[in-house]
């Protein structure tokens, strides 16, 4: 989850490396720190714990030396709380060393015990210092070569790590290493960056590289070499950042989180946008591919947290237009418990980042088990999508607020087209039901936006009245339901308040047991148009729970009267079918999350405990 960045070139190195953190933070903001070779050839290094602001506050008091080459790192804890001594970069080889880590490596301690017993000396708890301390030991082994002591050090680590190094003996050079953790290359001109993702330099170019599993990359300011842990060279993965740095800026907007609830409707617009020709679905990405949709009897989706809500919702319309049974399973569950893959299983992952440990671990035991693997993702140069047979990128752009809103909804988006495809491909899917669907995909931008527009202000005002509150309850039924886990994964995250989502068919099975006077709960409720019995459900599911004292939000489509009677308040979304209301209810219990998170004076970027990309298990 730490984001860490290189840089070597002609430039000084200590604003690139602070203003590649700040692109970063989201990645972890429980210390920062960094390193930089000055102009005499020595390194120094300056770390301090709590968010990125402390560390730019004791530069501003004494800056660093002026220097070209340097490493920095915004950390995510793991071994060892969030203090100085802990935050990284930490130092080895008389200090003339310097090593930041992404990642857990888990038989540090077996290492540690080995090189206490040699007599070198520890200073901080972290699994990192163990990799710098050994990094160190080889490369006086050997002979002050720091690639071939890299790769010696990168063979005996086990677990997933993004490791980054300089010695001072080497300005001008920064080596890197990955496993299971995301690092990628930022080609400039005379100059050349590191990074957790393109974020960490998209400021200054748009040209990458992506470095493969068990690989390592030494960048100097005219070349760039990569080679595998034993030394042989690879030729890296180039590709284009589809988005400037101007996309990754909060653009005057009162916080990230803001900003990509605003971006929503272009989220989506975008994962549309050149995928619909002569009113059919084609995915470029898929052409020439459908061998992986013919011959299979199944299909199992992997995902984390808001990916596994959407992946949710994406099981209802694969079911429904391709007519193939679906699993849904989280991706940290699902090798743990034997699971029934074929040759006949097409497994698709659903990440945001395309770096969710859990999820890549998961799509390789799929591979391993002789599955079909196929990625959605929103990051180009992402390790999952690498490890996939496929790949369907959304067009999100870069989120930054840890709390998933706009990635949220081009994930959906994504799977609505791969539902679309796969009936298609399987001859499931009549003419007018797909042309039915292509239709409401095209619609949705502006009926987002609708919401946007005419609710966001009340739904704010309401979230502003409610934050006192300290538990709030959700309700859906079909495709509702992952919407109500949604809903309540936003104010847990952001709000730090108790909140549950609920199918509204389980009220009576015990959760009602929850419900006393006052209790606030939101309620999903579906079309009378299309879904008129699960409407009529739902109307009863409110009249159980209001009998018991609740107060009732209900989310409910323009023009619906019947709700009035029972709802305290009622938020509105434009006229949809039934599959397609997900994309629009979601919009308001964002607004919601984010307006009460606000209204308690939290910080809704950056929530306590937690980073934006998951890459430990």
């Amino acid at each position: 989850m730490c984001g860490i960045v290189g840089y070597v070139g002609p430039r000084e190195s200590q604003p690139i490396l602070m203003s590649g953190l700040a692109r970063l933070e989201y990645r972890g903001y429980d210390s920062a720190g960094i390193a930089v070779i000055d102009g005499e050839g020595s390194l120094g290094m300056r770390k301090r714990a709590g968010k990125l602001a402390r560390l730019s506050e004791s530069l501003d008091e004494a800056p660093l030396g002026a220097g070209t080459t340097g490493i920095g790192h915004t950390r995510w804890a793991t071994h060892g709380g969030p203090t100085d001594g802990n935050a990284h970069p930490h130092l080895a080889d008389d200090d003339k060393l310097a090593l930041i880590h992404n990642g857990i490596i888990e038989n540090f301690s077996e290492l540690k015990a080995e090189l206490l017993e040699q007599g070198f000396a520890f200073r901080s708890d972290t699994d990192t210092e163990v990799a710098a301390v050994l990094l160190g030991r080889e490369y006086r082994a050997h002979e002050g070569d720091l690639e071939a002591a890299f790769r010696a050090v990168a063979r005996r680590l086990d677990g997933a790590f993004t490791l980054l190094a300089m010695h001072e003996d080497h300005p001008g050079l920064v080596v890197g290493a990955r496993r299971n953790s995301p690092l990628v290359i930022g080609l400039g001109e005379g100059e050349n960056f590191l990074g957790s993702d393109v974020a960490a330099f998209v400021e200054h170019t748009r040209h990458a590289l992506a470095i493969g599993q068990d690989e390592i990359v030494s960048i100097r300011p005219d070349s760039v070499r990569v080679t595998d842990f034993d030394g042989n060279v690879v030729e890296p993965q180039s590709f284009e950042v589809s988005w400037d740095a101007a996309a990754a800026d909060k653009g005057g907007w009162s916080s990230f989180m803001a900003k990509e609830v605003s971006e929503e409707p272009e989220a989506v617009a975008n994962t549309v946008m050149g995928r619909i020709h002569d009113g059919a679905i084609v995915i470029p990405e898929l052409e020439g591919l459908d061998e992986l949709f013919t011959g299979i009897d199944r299909i199992t989706i992997l995902a984390c947290g808001t990916a596994y809500y959407s992946s949710l919702v994406g099981k209802y319309a694969i079911e429904q237009w391709a007519r193939i049974p679906v699993d849904v399973e989280l991706a940290h569950e699902f090798r743990y418990r034997d699971p029934i893959i074929t040759e006949r299983t097409l497994v698709v992952s659903v990440s945001q980042s395309g770096e969710t440990m859990d999820t890549l671990m998961a799509v390789k035991e799929a591979a391993r088990l002789g599955a079909k693997t196929l990625s959605i993702c929103n990051t180009q140069g992402a390790t999952i999508p690498r490890e996939s047979d496929a790949v369907v990128y959304t067009h999100a752009g870069p989120e930054v607020a840890v709390a998933s809103t706009k990635a949220f909804v081009a994930q959906i988006t994504a799977l609505y087209l791969l539902a679309l495809h796969v009936g298609r491909l399987r001859g499931t899917l009549a003419p007018s039901i797909a042309d039915e669907a292509i239709e409401q995909l095209e619609t949705m931008p502006g009926k987002i936006q609708w919401i946007l527009d005419n609710e966001q202000e009340r739904i704010e005002q309401l979230a502003h009245w409610m934050a006192d509150t300290r538990s709030v309850l959700f309700l859906g039924r079909h495709v509702g339901y992952p919407i109500a886990l949604e809903g309540a994964l936003k104010l847990k995250e952001i709000s730090y308040i108790h909140a549950e989502g609920f199918a509204a068919g389980e009220l009576k099975h015990g959760p009602i047991a929850l419900i006393e006077p006052g209790q606030p709960v939101f309620v999903l409720v579906p079309s009378p148009r299309g879904a008129a019995t699960m409407h009529a459900k739902v109307i009863s599911n409110i009249e159980e729970i209001r009998a018991r004292g609740a107060r009732i939000i209900a989310i409910a489509e323009e023009g619906d009267a019947a709700v009035l009677p029972h709802a305290d308040e009622v938020l509105r979304i434009p006229l949809a079918s039934p599959l397609f209301e997900p994309l629009l209810a979601v919009v308001p219990l964002h607004i919601f999350a984010m307006g009460l998170a606000t209204a308690k004076g939290l910080d809704v970027d950056q929530p306590r405990n937690l980073a934006k990309s998951v890459t430990v298990e």
